[in-house]
C-alpha cells in the first residue's frame, strides 16, 4: 500500500470516527439510551469534542495517545452498550448533519484544564515539601 493510499485510509477512518462521535452524542440524548450508556457515552462525547486535550498534543508519542487510542477504545465500548435501534438511527442523523453544526464541549475542556491546574499546584506543593525539607 502506498503513501497515498494509507493517508486516504487514515482520513476516512477519521471521519468515521467523527460521525460514530457524533451518532453517540445524539444517542446520549435519546431517552432510549439506558443510563449507564449515556453516562459513558457523555464522557467520551465530551472529550472527543473538547477543544483541551488531556495529553496535550505537544508531547511526543503520548500526546496522541488519548485520540489514537484512547477515544476509539471509549467510542467502541459506548457503542456496545447502545441499543442497536437507537445506534442505527443516530448514526444516519449524524452522517446528515452538516459538519460545522457538531457541538464543542466546553464543560469537558473545563475539566481538563481545572484537572492539569490541580496537577501543577500537587506538584508545586510537593516541590516546596521536599525543598524545605532537606
Amino acid at each position: 500500500m502506498n503513501k497515498s493510499s494509507r493517508l486516504s485510509a487514515l482520513k476516512q477512518r477519521v471521519q468515521q470516527l467523527k460521525s460514530e462521535t457524533y451518532a453517540l452524542y445524539l444517542a446520549v440524548r435519546d431517552p432510549r439510551t439506558p443510563w449507564y450508556a449515556k453516562l459513558l457515552a457523555g464522557c467520551v462525547v465530551a472529550y472527543a469534542f473538547s477543544p483541551i486535550d488531556l495529553i496535550p498534543d505537544f508531547i511526543p508519542v503520548l500526546g496522541y495517545l488519548d485520540d489514537l487510542i484512547l477515544v476509539p477504545l471509549g467510542i467502541a465500548l459506548a457503542i456496545r452498550l447502545i441499543p442497536q435501534a437507537v445506534l442505527a438511527e443516530c448514526r444516519v442523523q449524524a452522517r446528515q448533519t452538516q459538519p460545522g453544526k457538531k457541538p464543542v464541549s466546553r464543560i469537558a475542556g473545563t475539566v481538563v484544564v481545572v484537572l492539569w491546574l490541580a496537577m501543577g499546584a500537587l506538584c508545586i506543593v510537593w516541590g516546596l515539601d521536599k525543598w524545605t525539607h532537606r
